[in-house]
């Protein structure tokens, strides 16, 4: 089999991990830009792609380094969910966790725009300098299938964050900026072990620093 090399970058406002979507989709505002590489831009590579609303993106987990493990070749069996609260270990293949043998990953993103050597995009869950690997169009009659179990995530039930911006700090922002960042906010970007209602976080959004802390389903920006 060939080695894959990328076919493309993804630029979005997260220069970090932390604050990045868990999953593509929860923030539907959220834009980003599939930019191919030079060998890859020939307009014709995306002639057809007009007539699709979703594309899946096959990409690569490149900042996702395990603690605590000497190789990166060490196969782990196991992984702490995050949704589970980091408490509960289970099998890496029934998860999407980064720490995968091949670290690949596959997001289903609304095109947006397509432009001349990129393809912009809604609701990704990528950080910048993301190597894209594939694009395929999403097809609808075999892709969806809503009536299908959704294991321990069906389980767990999941409410946004009330997110408390004062006005001052919003005048900083784009109205596209502010919708996409509360998106963001909403999902609560900590880790799901986090409870500490003092603890002031930082969260890279763009050109921004946003501060904030977080009590009792409540996030605060105290900061940007």
């Amino acid at each position: 089999m060939k080695e894959i090399e990328p076919i493309a970058v993804f630029r979005s406002p997260f220069s970090t991990k932390f604050g990045v979507p868990r999953q593509s989709g929860v923030v539907p505002e959220l834009c980003g830009r599939v930019v191919f590489e030079p060998k890859y831009r020939a307009p014709e590579a995306l002639r057809g792609l007009e007539g699709f609303d979703y594309v899946w993106l096959i990409w690569g987990f490149h900042e996702a380094v395990r603690e605590g493990s000497k190789s990166a070749d060490v196969f782990k069996p196991t992984v702490r969910p995050p949704r589970l609260g980091g408490n509960v270990r289970l099998g890496v293949f029934a998860t999407r966790s980064p720490f995968r043998p091949n670290g690949v990953a596959l997001s289903a993103v609304k095109i947006s725009r397509i432009g001349e050597g990129e393809i912009e995009v809604l609701g990704a869950d990528l950080m910048d300098g993301t190597p894209i690997y594939d694009v395929k169009p999403y097809l609808p009659y075999v892709d969806a299938h809503p009536e299908a179990r959704g294991g321990f995530a069906d389980a767990q039930e999941w409410k946004p964050l009330k997110v408390i911006f004062p006005e001052e700090m919003q005048k900083r922002l784009s109205t596209a900026e502010l919708k996409s960042l509360c998106g963001v906010l909403k999902q609560d970007p900590r880790p799901h072990y986090h409870d500490d209602p003092t603890r002031v976080y930082g969260m890279s959004y763009g050109r921004w620093n946003v501060r904030f802390r977080i009590s009792d389903g409540i996030l605060t920006v105290i900061g940007i």
